[in-house]
Formats: structure tokens, C-alpha cells, sequence
């Protein structure tokens, strides 16, 4: 059945996608000659506004229908919805958006209108769009260097690399976060020459600020390196020599709260008995934090009392963050090339957009990832619609959404349902922010995909339980048959693939702390690694993967293939999770001229 209207089909629509503001749209829709004397409108309007209708132009015939035509130029950034309003004598009728993107004349008055995205005409992110980033937790990477600091007595560093993470709860409920291996940066930047060996050209660092847990997302002091991982100097030095080997470090943004236990709420007292907003009513902290009744009962971050919550409205936090002096300027001017934000869904669209201005101000080839597990373009939090990717503050995200569209593929088998969901981020999302994305299969807050591809479901499982279920030999065999197509997937869909530490050497591990363990130096999963490498290769000298468009030639239970292609560079991939060979026959019109052949439980790139 012939649709009246496709977002995705440039008959239809022209451009594709997101668009600039001052950009002209051609709007095209196709009713049946059931309709004699229709009128058509597109109905248009900024989320929240007014819509705007706008007659449709008769466009032409054919022997079964009447094509209908509007031409619209939107001149402002924001997050856009329309659908098409069709009269026929007294009776309404419409055309909205169906799962697959077309449209279908109807009454229904139900279905959703379509989403347009409109960003800001100076839109532009970084030049890193054939990168690859790695991802590392620090404590756990490597240990490099000699010197070890000495340790508060809260902290536990351990002699057993490798061993399992402490997760049991102390006698009165609580998870300390205390047990160290002492990864470092000095080990990090030991380790340089395995990192370019991968083709890893951006570094996304966990937090190395100075906090009093192992994940150090409880920061105690911003202009702090944590001792256990090194000293100021040494991280200038990391960068120095990162950016020898052609790699830049991100740093993580932990700016909606902090720890109790810091420099500036001071709980503990462990900065001094009168200093800090919860022991000094006088504090020129304490208006960064909001109390209930003070000094005991005060806003946290989901509940973490040992996470108060800092008020990011407030003029000096602002400052102290985003200031000539403040914390961006300060890690950049040490020789940090960004940051990712930490929680950007509890950072109001106004800190966001000064952050991205002093990012930008140092040098407009900083970049700013913000942490939305998402679709960001129409992410909603707190009742506001966020502004993530309309240029005024992110580059780009995390991209959780392709990470849950791969699941779910290796889950029910169903193409259609994986190339609609990969469609639906590609038409959303401005190109600049699509083709920078963060396309991570695992993070510190997700299980291991080894252990997602090929383990128990452990959903709902109690530390315990995760703590003492690991891969048989032939559940990992079979789980790295499948990572390796998750990673053809990852490396070869649009944005910038980011290897968890470890993914590459076969870790497993459920969600934390067992997905944060130690790298297994000295017995990698060779075989992975070389694979790793080799997708890198194929990914950092492909134009088409790194900036084409993408177009799926298949969609069907257990196999796809789809076409990236940047003008005369082109890249075919297809994959088959099924037990049988799948061949595709591929017509000269697709842009390929042979036939395709994919063996089982297995991809190929062309």
C-alpha cells in the first residue's frame, strides 16, 4: 500500500532529517483519488507554541492519486511537531506519524505528529568524527610508577590486582566504595602505546578528582588530583604525552552534586571543624547547597545522603565552575581537550549553555558529551523539554539508545524493529551530533556486554548472586561469536565507537562493582584484541564511516544490511544471527553491484 507520506523517503520530504534554522523543507504528500476536491495543510509549531497552518499547493497527478506540496523554512532553533490536515467536503482527516515513519490518511486524531529538529545555523562540534574513544576507570586500569601516597585510613589499597571488588554492605547497611588497586595516571600513560596499538585517538577519564570512594563520583575538591592517582604535574604530563601519540583526554563533569565528605559541605569535618556549608552556617559554600533544616536535612541526589545536591542556579557556583578561574578553564588550561557531563539531566539548560560557552572559548575544538540515556533531541526532564542538540549547548551524548537497539536485536532477532530504532536517533539528531555520538556496548553503569551477550539474566539478582556467576568456557566462546558482531555493529553505525576498558581483552562482569574490576594484563583474549584493532583500522580509514549517510537494504528476522556512503566512499554491512547462511541479492540501483553472502551467526563488511 502506497503511503500518503514518509519522513525518510526524500520523495517526500527534502532535506532528511534535522535541519539548520533558515533552512527551506519541501513537504510533498500523496492522497488517493477517493478524495476528489481535497484541501491539504501542514500544521506546524514549535513544542508548546501556537502551530502555524499552512496550505498545500496542488503538485500534480497521477493515474491513482494528487500530490499536494508546501514549502517551509523554519527561523528558529527548537524541537518542531506537524502533521498534515486534509478537508474533504466537511470531514477531517490526517496524516501522523506511524511507527515506521510513514503516514496513512486517517480520522485517527491518536497517532503522534512528527518530530523536526531545528538547531542553530553556527552549529558545529568537533573535527573528530573518524575517532575512536576508550573509556577507562582509573583505579582499575594500570598502576604505573613507584612512589605510592600516603593513604587516609578510610581507604583500603590492595596487593591483589585483579581480585574481586568489594560489594558487601558494612553491618549497618552501607557500601563504603573503599577498597583500592591503585590504577593510576602514571599508569595510564604507561600504557599509551597499547591504547594507539587500538587506534584510540579520544580518552574519556572517570573522575581522577580528589573524592573518598574508589568511582570518585563524590568529589571533595575540583582543582584536586585524587593522591592515589597522582599529582597535578602528572596529569599535565598525561596529556603532554597523549597528545604524542595523537590522543585526547576528556574529563568527567560531576557538576550536580558532591560528596559530603568535601572541601565544600565537610560532613565529616575531615576539612576542618568550622569550614564548609554543613559546619559553618557562615560558609561561602552554603548557598551552593539547598537545606531543608539545616544543618542536618538537605536535598541530595536520588537520595544519597552522602550526595548533597548543589544548587546549579546559584551566581558563585556558576562562577566557580564556569569562571575565569574557575574549574573548565582550569583542567584546560593542564591540557584536558573536554569534558563529559555527569548526569546532564539534573543540569538546567542555562548552566549547560555557560558551560559549553567557557568549553568553547578556550578552544572551539573542545568537546562537551553529556551523559542522557535517551533519545536527547526530544529528551524531557523535570517537565522541561531540553535543548541538548540545538547548538547552544551540547556537541553531542552518550549513545545509550543504539547500545539498546543492539540488545534488543541479539534479544528478539527482529531487523525492522533495530533498523526503525537506528532511523529514528539518524532523523533526530543534527548530523554534527549524530556522527560524534558516544556509541559505547558497555559503561561503569552497565553490565559488560560479554556478560549481556552470553550470561545469566542477573535483573533483580543481588550482589551475591553477581559476585559468583561468571561465563563457562563455552558460554564465553559463544559470547564473543556475538560480541564481535556487536562490535562490527558499534564500529560501523553512525557516531564514534567507545571501547570500555577491558571490553577488548573479553572482561565480564555484571552491573557495579563487578563491571569495574581490574584489566587483566598479561592474559588478554588475544583473538579479541586483534579483532579490536582490526575493526579500528577499517573505522579510522573510512570516510563513509565516519560522516556517510546510512541506508538499511535489509531489515528482516535475524539479518540486516545497510549502506553507509559519504558521496563516492561506500561501506556494506550486513550481518545473520541466524544458524544458516543468508544471501542478498543487491541491484546496481542500491549502490552495490554483487550479491552478498553472510555465514551464520556472522557479519561481513564490504
Amino acid at each position: 500500500m502506497r503511503p500518503n507520506y514518509s519522513s525518510r523517503d526524500s520523495f517526500y520530504k527534502t532535506p532528511f532529517g534535522a535541519v539548520s534554522c533558515g533552512t527551506e523543507i519541501i513537504f510533498t504528500i500523496w492522497i488517493s483519488r477517493q478524495y476528489p476536491n481535497a484541501q491539504a495543510e501542514l500544521v506546524i509549531s514549535v513544542v508548546d507554541e501556537v502551530p502555524a497552518y499552512l496550505p498545500m499547493e496542488p503538485a500534480g497527478e497521477d493515474a491513482e492519486g494528487y500530490l499536494f506540496r508546501v514549502h517551509y523554512t523554519p527561523e528558529s532553533s527548537g524541537l518542531y511537531y506537524y502533521f498534515f490536515q486534509i478537508k474533504q467536503n466537511d470531514q477531517l482527516y490526517f496524516i501522523r506519524c506511524s511507527n515506521d515513519h510513514t503516514g496513512v490518511l486517517s480520522a485517527d486524531t491518536a497517532r503522534p505528529p512528527y518530530q523536526l529538529t531545528v538547531y542553530a545555523q553556527d552549529f558545529r562540534t568537533p573535527e573528530i568524527k573518524g575517532s575512536v574513544m576508550y573509556q577507562i576507570f582509573p583505579d582499575r586500569f594500570f598502576c604505573g610508577g613507584s612512589a605510592c601516597p600516603a593513604l587516609p585510613a578510610d581507604r583500603i589499597l590492595r596487593s591483589d590486582w585483579g581480585g574481586m571488588p568489594f560489594f558487601l554492605p558494612t553491618p549497618e547497611g552501607k557500601v563504603l566504595n573503599n577498597d583500592y588497586f591503585g590504577g593510576n595516571l602514571k599508569g595510564i600513560q604507561e600504557k599509551l602505546p597499547y591504547l594507539q596499538s587500538l587506534g584510540v585517538s579520544l580518552l574519556y577519564l572517570n573522575p581522577i578528582f580528589e573524592a573518598h570512594s574508589n568511582h570518585r563520583y563524590n568529589t571533595a575538591d575540583y582543582k584536586k588530583i585524587d593522591p592515589l592517582l597522582g599529582t597535578e604535574e602528572d596529569f599535565i604530563e598525561l596529556c603532554r604525552t597523549a597528545r604524542s601519540f595523537g590522543i585526547r583526554i576528556i574529563l568527567d563533569g560531576v557538576f550536580s552534586h558532591t560528596g559530603s565528605d568535601s572541601l565544600y559541605f565537610n560532613k565529616t569535618g575531615r576539612y576542618g571543624t568550622h569550614s564548609g556549608a554543613y559546619q559553618d552556617p557562615e560558609s561561602q559554600y552554603r548557598p551552593w547547597y539547598n537545606f531543608i533544616k539545616y544543618p542536618q536535612e538537605y536535598k541530595t541526589w536520588w537520595g544519597f545522603e552522602t550526595l548533597p545536591e548543589l544548587n546549579k542556579n546559584d551566581p558563585s557556583y556558576i562562577e566557580f565552575i564556569c569562571g575565569e578561574n574557575g574549574v573548565l578553564r582550569y583542567w584546560l588550561d593542564r591540557g584536558a581537550a573536554g569534558f563529559r557531563l555527569d548526569v546532564a539531566d539534573e543540569l538546567p539548560d542555562a548552566f549547560i549553555e555557560r558551560i559549553r560557552a567557557t568549553v568553547k572559548a578556550h578552544h572551539p575544538e573542545n568537546l562537551l558529551i553529556g551523559e542522557v540515556w535517551e533519545d536527547a533531541s526530544n529528551k524531557e526532564s523535570y517537565g522541561v523539554k531540553r535543548r541538548y542538540l540545538l547548538g547552544s549547548e551540547l556537541d553531542s551524548t552518550m549513545n545509550y539508545p543504539f547500545r539498546d537497539a543492539i540488545l534488543t536485536f541479539f534479544q528478539n532477532r527482529d531487523g525492522a524493529y533495530f533498523a526503525n530504532w537506528i532511523l529514528g536517533i539518524v532523523e533526530n539528531y543534527p548530523q554534527e551530533s549524530l556522527h560524534i555520538a558516544m556509541n559505547s556496548l558497555s559503561t561503569h553503569d552497565t553490565e559488560r556486554i560479554l556478560t549481556m551477550l552470553a550470561g545469566e539474566d542477573g535483573t533483580g539478582k543481588d550482589r551475591s548472586w553477581q559476585s559468583h556467576h561468571v561465563l563457562t568456557k563455552a558460554q564465553y566462546k559463544r559470547g564473543v561469536q556475538l560480541l564481535k558482531i556487536a562490535m562490527a555493529l558499534q564500529f560501523t553505525l553512525p557516531g564514534i565507537p567507545c571501547i570500555y576498558y577491558g571490553d577488548e581483552a573479553g572482561m565480564q562482569g555484571y552491573r557495579d562493582p563487578f563491571n569495574r574490576a581490574c584489566y587483566p594484563w598479561g592474559h588478554p583474549d588475544q583473538e579479541l584484541l586483534r579483532f579490536t584493532a582490526e575493526l579500528s583500522s577499517l573505522r579510522r580509514n573510512s570516510p563513509a564511516l565516519a560522516r556517510g549517510s546510512i541506508r538499511f537494504l535489509c531489515a528482516e528476522p535475524d539479518c540486516i544490511a545497510y549502506l553507509r556512503q559519504d558521496g563516492e566512499y561506500k561501506t556494506l554491512i550486513g550481518v545473520n544471527l541466524s544458524e544458516t547462511s543468508r544471501s542478498l541479492s543487491l541491484s546496481p540501483s542500491e549502490g552495490i553491484e554483487q550479491a552478498l553472502t553472510i555465514p551464520p551467526c556472522s557479519f561481513k563488511i564490504l
